[in-house]
Formats: structure tokens, sequence, C-alpha cells
């Protein structure tokens, strides 16, 4: 058989027409991503401001945009922990070792943030927009690169003006202070009680020297920051100093100082004259530490015009004014503060507690502890941070103290338990005692109730095992009540109970129906 030509054999048999070639199919064009727009590029770089790698994940650059969120939420971690370690023990945000610990990280968040804002900017292309997109957006991450520095700029800022300030006031050594080396596991050295020495300075420049016009001794209950606030008046006289003192050997009847008058304010500047340079605070602490029954642990001196200042930073301080106070001069012809509840600012503050116009020491006295227990009421952690800069500018220029740096973060706890607690206040005045012929048998007497009364009024807290507590108990160097109502072989007792030099006090007292023996509440006395 034949086939016909151009078949093969087995081949089928068909039309005679070759199959057609198939038809190939158009190749799909390239799809090119969208351009992105200067807002687009604006929006998610600050986007990764907050949340770090937001931008390179919009980029496509996955891995690097998960270990920028990897980074991100460990600093979280750490930074939530130690937030909860410092509120825990608000102390170590005072610590030296805290304060550069946080400065150093915040400069270092500060670069890495910037540089965050840098590299997320240029991982979104910012080359593919328009010349006006690029002039805009650069622009505006210029700004927010500088926006995002700010915060931890003023951090670190803050830890160190916090730095130089305490450094600046609280003594690096131990030297001169009456405490033993500061133990982190007992920063009191066993101590119940910690007795701090306030005093209110003014060195004007018409005064030779410093004047103790104000002096407080506040005795701290270290265990429930219970206090007791101990007013002397500055013309309290012939007080004593303790056995071995060098001025008890030169005053065995009493200090008469330069004058004769022997008053209480003259102690430090005659210590600073004819002891030794420096010598006055500890002169004028074992005077007033003998004369209450107390070991003074540390002192604050304030300077008064520094005080007005530091009333001016935290804006202005808000006082119950019980009756009208004329002030300047004799006769009060600058101004008067009136009667009411008042907003007085640092200067108004300052002639408030020191004014002599129609009123004594005594008066004056009273007016001076309820500003001191208004600043304590009124100086809120939210108006100390409102006004940070300004507070630490006038603290560095208006105390002076002995408290050693190493105690800054014990004290800070402790300042917060006093705040928290009762504080009761003791004005030693006519007719309970007067200053030109003090007993000071019933000086110590009345110390030690006030400070049974203070710890009595916890409750919870029980005395020691073995401690007895009466009204004629004097209180301890370590803040524990004794039995005995003077120390042996101490100058009080081996001393009348009112000195024959005075028969009656140097100024006319306060006239006061009250009862000023008994310790009152800074809020009953003041109307907080």
């Amino acid at each position: 058989m034949t086939t016909p030509v151009g078949r093969t054999v087995g081949e089928p048999a068909g039309d005679g027409r070759e199959n057609p070639t198939p038809k190939r199919q158009p190749a799909t064009p390239p799809r090119y991503a969208k351009a992105p727009t200067a807002a687009s590029v604006i929006g998610w770089t600050a986007l990764s401001a907050l949340i770090p790698g937001a931008a390179h994940l919009r980029a496509g650059q996955r891995r690097t945009g998960f270990i920028l969120l990897g980074i991100f939420g460990l600093l979280l971690v750490l930074g939530v922990v130690g937030a909860v370690v410092i509120s825990t023990n608000l102390g170590l945000a005072v610590k030296d070792s805290t304060l550069v610990a946080v400065t150093v990280v915040a400069a270092v968040c500060a670069l890495a943030w910037f540089a965050l804002v840098i590299l997320s900017y240029i991982a979104l292309g910012p080359d593919r927009l328009p010349q006006t997109g690029q002039i805009v957006s650069g622009i505006v991450v210029g700004i927010l690169c500088v926006s995002v520095m700010a915060p931890f700029a003023l951090t670190a800022s803050s830890m160190m003006t916090v730095r130089e300030t305490a450094d600046a006031i609280f003594p690096s050594d131990q030297a001169g202070t009456t405490a033993a080396p500061i133990k982190q596991e007992d920063p009191w050295n066993g101590r119940r009680r910690v007795n701090f020495l306030l005093v209110g300075g003014d060195a004007a420049g018409n005064r030779t020297g410093v004047r103790t016009d104000s002096m407080t001794v506040a005795s701290v209950d270290v265990r429930t920051g219970n206090a007791v606030m101990f007013s002397l008046p500055r013309n309290l006289q012939f007080v004593r100093f303790p056995k071995g003192d060098p001025l008890a050997a030169r005053f065995p009847n009493g200090f008469t100082g330069d004058s004769g008058q022997g008053l209480l304010n003259e102690v430090w500047q005659y210590a600073e004259d004819h002891v030794g340079k420096g010598k006055g605070p500890q002169e004028l602490k074992n005077a007033i530490g003998h004369t209450l029954g107390l070991k003074v642990d540390y002192y604050a001196i304030v300077d008064m015009y520094g005080f007005a200042a530091l009333i001016d930073a935290i804006g202005g301080l808000k006082i119950r004014v019980e009756r009208d106070v004329p002030w300047g001069g004799h006769f009060g012809t600058a101004g008067t503060i009136k009667a009411g509840y008042q907003k007085l600012d640092g200067e108004h503050v300052l002639w408030y507690g020191r004014s002599r116009v129609g009123s004594d020491d005594f008066t004056r006295m009273g007016r001076q502890r309820c500003v001191m227990g208004a600043l304590l009421n009124q100086a809120t952690p939210s108006v100390v941070l409102a006004n940070f800069g300004k507070i630490a500018t006038a603290t560095r220029h208006m105390f002076r103290t002995d408290i050693p740096r190493d105690l800054l973060e014990h004290l800070v706890p402790l300042a917060l338990k006093v705040k928290d607690g009762k504080t009761t206040s003791l004005q030693f005045v006519p007719p309970t005692v007067w200053p030109g012929a003090a007993d000071w048998v019933k000086i110590r007497r009345l110390t030690a109730a006030a400070i049974k009364d203070s710890e009595r009024r916890v409750g919870r807290v029980p005395l020691a095992a073995g401690v007895t507590a009466s009204p004629g108990a004097t209180p301890s160097g370590s803040g524990g009540l004794t039995a005995s109502p003077t120390p042996s072989g101490s100058a009080i007792a081996s001393t009348p109970a009112r000195t024959p030099r005075a028969s009656t006090p140097l100024l006319t007292p306060t006239p006061n129906q009250q009862n000023k023996a008994a310790a009152k509440t800074l809020a009953e006395a003041c109307g907080f």
C-alpha cells in the first residue's frame, strides 16, 4: 500500500493539513511598588521613634525590624523593673552610683534614638520622593531627631543637677560628724530615734558672723516616722555644756558669752571666735542636746534669704495667719500681712516668720514652726518635680549640714515616713519655761514626755523589752528612754533648778491661755 507523501507509517490519516503552531501568551509586565508620599515617610518615621522597627517592617526589612522591636521590648522590661525597685526604696534615686548610671544611660539612649530616627527615615527610601517632598520630609525628620533627644537630655541634665546639689550640700566624708560609719544594713547604727538640729541662720550684711535666730530639734522615730519638734527660744540664757566639752570648763555656771547675757543664739559665733573655726555647729549641738537630754546627731543650717528663694521656687506657701502681722522696721511701716488664709511669696513668708512688730520671740517661734509645717505639707513630689531646677538652685545656696553624703539615700525614705507620720511640736516658752531662769530638769522631763507621747500615738510599735518610761524619764543618746531624769555627773544634776542670774525673762511672754507644756500636732497648732 502506498501512503501519502509526507505521512509516515502508522500516522493517522487527516485532512492533509499540518497542525498549526500554538500561540505564545504575552509576558506579564513587571509590577513596581507604589511611590511613597512625603506624609507616609514622615508618619512611619515618627511611628518608628515610638515603636522602633516599625519603619523597617514597612520597608520590607523584616529581620532588622524584629530585632529593633526585641531590643525595645527588653528596654521596656528593664525600665519597669528599675522603676519598681526605686519605688520600693526611693533612697536609691539619690544614691551617687544610681545618678551616674541614669545619666550615662540617658546619654546613650539620646544618641541611640537619634540614630534610630535617621536609619528609619533612610529605610523608607526618601530618595524616591520628589524634590519638594525630600526637602519637607528632611526638615520634619530633623526636628523629630531633636525632639526625641530632648527627654533623654533633660533626664541626664536633671540627674547631674541632683548630683551636684547633693555633693555641694552634704559632706562626702565623715569628718566632724557624730555618727558611726554608715552601714547599708543598719544606717542608723541601731538607734531607734535620730535627732536633727534645724537652724535658721541670719548672716545679713549689717551683722557680724552668724546669728542662729531659729533653733528646732526634730526627734524622729526611724521605725514609724513619728516626729517631735522642740523649739528653743533664741534668748534662752546660761545653757550648760556636757562634761568634757571645751566650753564646759570655761562656763561651769552656764554660758555667758562675750556680752554677759549668755543668749543661746550667741553660742555658734562664740565657738567660732574662741574655740576654733568650724566649731560653732558642734558646740551648739552639744549645748542644745545637753539641755534637752538628747544626743543631737546632725545639724542643718538654713540661710534665711536662701529660704525665701526656696519658697518662691515652689510657688509660695499657703499659711493661716491668725492676726495681722505688720512688718518692716520697728513699727511695721513696710506693710501688713492680713489675717486669714494667705498665699505668701518668699519675702512675705520670711517676714511672717521673723517680724517682731507687736510680738515677741515666742510668737515668732510659733509662726516659724507653722512655716516649717506648711513647707513640709505643701512640698509634694509633683510640686518638687514641676519646679525642680529652681528648687535645686535655691537649695544649693541655702543649706549647710554635717549629714554625710552616704546617708542621703537612707534619709529620703525616712523623710517620706515623717511626711506620712504624726508630727507634734513643743515650745519651751513662758509660763512653762522662763528663758532667763530656766528649769533644766523640767525641760528634760517635758522632752521625755513628748517623745513618750509620740511613741504612744503609733500603738502598734511597743517599747523595747526591758525599757520603762515615765514622765520624768530622759531620752538617752540612742533615742531610748531611761528611768533617770538626769544623767549622773551632769551639770544639770549638780546645779540648781533655776539660775539666780536673772529672775525674769528678757522679753515679755506672749499672752497665751493654752497649755504649752503639751506637744501639739502642727495641724492643730497651725490650722492645716
